[in-house]
C-alpha cells in the first residue's frame, strides 16, 4: 500500500475507470463525460483533488485513448486499473457476456479490494445484466440508470456520491435548488406556450382539418409540462404552479369522448397525463379532482387494453389506474368501491405473473395487490382477521422479488412496511408475542435496506422507527432493560436526522414520542 498523503494521490491518475460493453458505448462515452464535469459544491470537496480541479472529480479512463497509443492495449488497462480510485461498471446484458468487463472487474478487486465498485444499470435486469465477477465479493454499489428505476438524473447523481464519497442526499439538495432556479426561469412562458398549444389543438380536434402532426406536438408538450416538467417542480416544491394546466389540459380531454379512433400512442400519453394529474389534485387534498383524472385515466387504459389484452404493458398500465381509483375511495373511506377496485388491481398482476413468471417487478405488483387489500381491511376492519392473511402473502411475494434482487433497497423497504402493518393487526388484538415477532421481521428487512443504501435518511428513520416500535413492546411485556436499551438506540438515530433538519415534523415527532417513552410514561403510543 502507497504511504498516506501526497505518495497516494500521486498514485492516483483517474479518479474513476468506467468498465463496460462496446455495446453500450454511447452511453459510457456519455456517463463519462457527465462525471468528468460535474462540479461538486464547494462544501463537499473533502480532498485536494477536486479543490484543485475547482469540484470536478478528475479524468476518468473510458478506454485505451484517454493513454498513448503505443501503448499495449492490456497493460494500458492493467495501468488504469492500478491507478483508478473507483471502478464504474456500465451493467447490461451485453456487459454480463463480455469477458473483457469480467477480467476488469476482477483486476480491480485483486489490486483494489478496498476501493468502492460502482454499478450502473441501462439495460436489462440485475439478475441478467450484472456480470458474476461483480457480485463475487462484496456487493456493489448500484444506480439503476433505467426509466423504472432510479431515472438518469438520480442514478447519476448516486455514481457521482459513491465516486467522490459524499452524501447523496446533500447532491440531491444541491440538485434541487439549481432546478428550481432553471425551472422558475422559465416556466412563465412554458405555461404561455402550453395554454397556447392546447387552445390550437382544441381547435384543429374540432375542426378535424388539421393534420395529426400539430395534435403530436401538442401533446407532446401537453406531456412534457405534466410529466417532465412536473418532476421538476415536484423535487422543488412549486406544485402549485402546475394547477392552472392541469384545469387547462383537462379541459382539452374532456372535449375527446371517443377514444376508438385515437392513434394507441396518443391514448397512452393521454394516461400518463392524466395519472400525473390525478396524483397532483390526490397531494392536495382534492380528492374529488383526482378521482375525475383517474377514472378518466382508467377508461383510457381500459381501452388500450381492449385493443391487446394478452400485452403486459396495456395490463400493467390499466392496473395502474385500478390501484388509484381504488386509493382515492380508500381515502374518501368507500371501502366497497375501493375494495373492487384493489381486487382488481390484484387480478392484473396475477395475470402478468402468468404471463412472465420470472419478472421480480411483478412479484412485487402481486404483493402490492395483496398489501392493499390487507390494508383496506384492516381500516374498515371488515374482517376479524385485520387483513392478516393479505399481509402475509405479500410478505411471501416481496420475499420472492427479494430473493432475485437481493440488494434492491425498494424491495427491502416494501417487505419492512409489509410486516409493520402485519405487527399493528397484532397490536390491535393484544397479541404482544406475535407483534414483536413481526416487528422483529420488519426490522431485520429495514437494517437490510440501510445496509445497500447507508447514506439513506429515508432508511434511518424506518430503523429507527422500527427499534422504537419493538421497544415499546418490550416495555408492554415487562422487559424494561430491554426497552430502555432499545428506547435510546432509537434515540441516538432519530436525534441525529432531526439535527440534519430540524423543520422535518414527522422526524420531530418521532423524537418526541421517543423522550416520552424514555421520561418513564408507560404510555402506548405508537
Amino acid at each position: 500500500m502507497a504511504e498516506a498523503g501526497k505518495s497516494d494521490l500521486d498514485a492516483v491518475r483517474f479518479r474513476a475507470f468506467v468498465s463496460y460493453s462496446h455495446a453500450d458505448a454511447t452511453i459510457a462515452q456519455k456517463l463519462h463525460r457527465k462525471i468528468e464535469t460535474y462540479r461538486l459544491p464547494r462544501h463537499l470537496r473533502p480532498d485536494p483533488i477536486t479543490d484543485e480541479n475547482h469540484g470536478r472529480l478528475g479524468r476518468i479512463f473510458r478506454d485505451r485513448e484517454d493513454l498513448p497509443a503505443a501503448e499495449d492495449l492490456s497493460e494500458s488497462v492493467k495501468q488504469a486499473l492500478a491507478g483508478s480510485q473507483v471502478l464504474v461498471v456500465v451493467c447490461s446484458p451485453d456487459a454480463r457476456e463480455s469477458i473483457w468487463v469480467a477480467r476488469e472487474i476482477e483486476l480491480f478487486r485483486s489490486l483494489h479490494p478496498d476501493r468502492p465498485v460502482l454499478a450502473a444499470l441501462v439495460r436489462g435486469e440485475p439478475e441478467e445484466a450484472f456480470p458474476p465477477a461483480l457480485l463475487d465479493g462484496a456487493e456493489p454499489l448500484a444506480a439503476d440508470l433505467r426509466k423504472q428505476g432510479d431515472g438518469w438524473r438520480l442514478g447519476f447523481l448516486k455514481i457521482v456520491a459513491g465516486i467522490a464519497g459524499v452524501p447523496l442526499d446533500a447532491l440531491v439538495q444541491r440538485d434541487a435548488a439549481r432546478r428550481i432556479r432553471r425551472v422558475m426561469a422559465v416556466t412563465g412562458g412554458a405555461l404561455v406556450a402550453l395554454l397556447a398549444m392546447i387552445g390550437m389543438t382544441i381547435f384543429a380536434i374540432q375542426s378535424r382539418n388539421e393534420a395529426l402532426h400539430q395534435q403530436a406536438e401538442a401533446e407532446g408538450l401537453v406531456e412534457y409540462m405534466l410529466t417532465d416538467l412536473r418532476t421538476e417542480l415536484k423535487g422543488v416544491g412549486r406544485l402549485d404552479v402546475m394547477t392552472k394546466v392541469n384545469e387547462r389540459a383537462m379541459d382539452y380531454y374532456e372535449d375527446q369522448d371517443d377514444l376508438s379512433a385515437m392513434p394507441a400512442e396518443s391514448l397512452e400519453r393521454r394516461a400518463r397525463i392524466l395519472h400525473a394529474m390525478g396524483e397532483d389534485d390526490e397531494k392536495r387534498g382534492d380528492l374529488d379532482k383526482a378521482l375525475v383524472k383517474f377514472t378518466e385515466a382508467h377508461r383510457v387504459t381500459e381501452t388500450l387494453l381492449a385493443i391487446d389484452p394478452d400485452n403486459p404493458d396495456r395490463i400493467f398500465g390499466h392496473a395502474q389506474s385500478e390501484y388509484w381509483v381504488g386509493r382515492i375511495y380508500e381515502l374518501r373511506r368507500q371501502w366497497r368501491l375501493a375494495s373492487s377496485r384493489y381486487h382488481a388491481y390484484s387480478n392484473a398482476a396475477e395475470k402478468l405473473i402468468a404471463i412472465r413468471p420470472d419478472k421480480p417487478d411483478y412479484f412485487m405488483e402481486r404483493g402490492w395487490g395483496f398489501l392493499n387489500l390487507g390494508i383496506l381491511e384492516f381500516k374498515s376492519r371488515s374482517n376479524d382477521g385485520l387483513g392478516r392473511h393479505n399481509f402475509e402473502q405479500a410478505i411471501a411475494w416481496m420475499g420472492k422479488a427479494a430473493e432475485k434482487r437481493p440488494q434492491d433497497s425498494a424491495v427491502l423497504k416494501e417487505i419492512g412496511n409489509a410486516y409493520a402493518w402485519l405487527a399493528d393487526s397484532y397490536f390491535l388484538d393484544g397479541d404482544w408475542n406475535r407483534y414483536l415477532a413481526a416487528r422483529q421481521r420488519e426490522l431485520e428487512a429495514k437494517e437490510r435496506w440501510l445496509a445497500v443504501d447507508s447514506k439513506s435518511t429515508a432508511a434511518q428513520y424506518a430503523v429507527g422507527k422500527a427499534k422504537f416500535a419493538i421497544a415499546v413492546g418490550r416495555r408492554k411485556l415487562g422487559h424494561e432493560d430491554d426497552a430502555k436499551k432499545l428506547f435510546n438506540d432509537a434515540n441516538i438515530i432519530i436525534a441525529k436526522l432531526v439535527a440534519l433538519d430540524p423543520t422535518n415534523r414527522e422526524w420531530a415527532e418521532m423524537a418526541r414520542k421517543i423522550q416520552y417513552q424514555i421520561s418513564g410514561n408507560r404510555e402506548i403510543k405508537l
